[in-house]
């Protein structure tokens, strides 16, 4: 019996008896027992109650392909290559670095119930509970070199913050390079991992982590200000399979056009959107720190610092970006 049949029985929030488990798996209640207790592991909530049997209170809600190409536009239907839902994996940006890319003009696309090692800048880790958030990854093969996608991780953020507006979710902001803010509150980051020549063909690798709605004890282990889509929302967010229709829907488009139009089209979509706009700033390198007013970003999205010496593009990287 695979856990995962197992789960999505109990998806739906109702009781269900060990004994209906067991017969509708095929196997015995000592076996059922033994899977529920390891959903603990997984940052499930398990109730169990005589006569009545086990649920997950509230319930589950799964990714479900077949949804997710429904409410897919045309657009990024022809776009993508192939889509895979996995219950659990180190990382969906580690899982399409291990396929081999797919041709100029596809994409590729992972998506996950769960990270068991999700991470974000500077390898830092990314808290992953089991069906409660957005894990995805897009693999996209340009034809251009690495050069020509400067910005990328940008229009990624803009395409995610106007998926959002599509499921009515607003005041979404930005904060430069890879951040989606709610308030001073973080709502989910964008990870881009190249490999390729910098003239030639360059694969890209776009991991994308929403919030949607974080248990309190994951939570825990985040060491900054957050917020979700269900505090958003009014405690009702959308499903996780429309969410993703809304960012494929968006983003896929957005990368089959980069290559030849670059990040400049992107850029005062992505200025209405910053969240530190004309506010004092420090840039943090390592053990420097540089100090200025954040004056929006370039052409190739590097941001503007104002500095008492006159204005400083400061590119991406290992970079962090605070308020004064």
């Amino acid at each position: 019996m695979a856990q995962a049949d197992l789960i999505r029985r109990l998806a739906d929030g109702e009781f269900h008896s060990g004994e209906v488990l067991a017969g509708e798996l095929g196997v015995s209640r000592t076996a059922v027992w033994k899977q529920l207790a390891h959903l603990d592991a997984l940052g499930i909530e398990l109730e169990s109650v005589r006569g009545r049997g086990y649920r997950i209170p509230g319930g589950l809600d799964l990714l479900d392909e077949a949804a997710v190409r429904a409410a897919l536009p045309a657009e990024a239907a022809a776009l993508l290559a192939g889509l895979t839902i996995v219950d659990s994996v180190d990382s969906t940006n580690a899982a399409l670095l291990r396929e081999a890319p797919d041709p100029v003009g596809l994409a590729r696309v992972c998506a996950a119930e769960r990270q068991l090692a999700g991470r974000g800048r500077w390898g830092r880790s990314w808290a992953s509970p089991f069906a409660r958030n957005l894990y995805v990854s897009v693999g996209w093969t340009f034809a251009q070199g690495a050069a020509a996608l400067e910005g990328l991780s940008l229009a990624v953020g803009v395409a995610l913050a106007e998926a959002l507006a599509d499921l009515g979710i607003k005041g979404v902001a930005l904060k430069w390079p890879n951040d989606l803010l709610a308030g001073d509150a973080k709502l989910g980051g964008v990870l881009i991992e190249m490999s390729g020549d910098a003239d030639g063909p360059c694969r890209a690798v776009v991991g994308m982590g929403l919030n949607v709605r974080m248990p309190d004890d994951a939570a825990s282990t985040i060491d900054q200000p957050w917020t979700d889509l269900a505090s958003l929302s009014e405690g009702v967010p959308p499903s996780r399979s429309r969410l993703l229709a809304a960012v494929l829907g968006r983003v896929l488009p957005l990368l089959g056009a980069f290559g030849s139009q670059g990040f400049e089209p992107w850029r005062a979509r992505w200025e209405a959107l910053d969240a530190f706009a004309g506010e004092p700033v420090q840039v943090l390198s390592g053990e420097t720190r540089l100090a200025g007013v954040a004056r929006g970003v370039d052409e190739r999205g590097a941001l503007r610092l104002e500095t008492t010496t006159g204005l400083r593009p400061i590119h991406g990287g290992e970079v962090s970006l605070r308020r004064q």
